[in-house]
């Protein structure tokens, strides 16, 4: 079964939060996943108000998968879990900093970050 990000207003994310977010045109903002302690930058995933909620609420991460339509909480299948420790804003308010305690890989290739594979040559 396949949903859709909720819209603006439709989940009980705090609406001053709501508020300032700036979303992309399918509703979703970018949310950079960061080692709390090491300040390793881990992954990029995608929330939607819900997912916010969700990851607020619950201290574990939750996504919206762009590719499988659905909400997704990190580890639920892989046990590489995302303890959530901070959720930012940034100054625009159209990215998150989701500061976490990452248990394994938080790359689906099996990698613990997302960016450890393709360094790219500077020049």
């Amino acid at each position: 079964m396949s949903t859709t990000p909720a819209a603006p207003g439709s989940t009980a994310l705090d609406p001053a939060i709501a508020a300032r977010l700036k979303r992309t045109e399918d509703g979703l903002v970018p949310a950079v996943a960061q080692q709390y302690d090491t300040g390793e930058v881990l992954m990029l995933g995608w929330m939607d108000d819900e997912a916010l909620h969700r990851t607020l609420t619950t201290g574990r991460c939750t996504y919206w998968s762009r590719s499988r339509n659905e909400y997704w909480v990190k580890g639920d299948t892989s046990g590489h879990v995302q303890a959530v420790k901070s959720v930012a804003l940034d100054c625009d308010g159209d990215t998150l900093l989701v500061k976490v305690d990452q248990s394994g890989a938080a790359c689906h290739t099996g990698d613990r970050t997302c960016f450890d594979a393709d360094v790219l040559p500077l020049s």
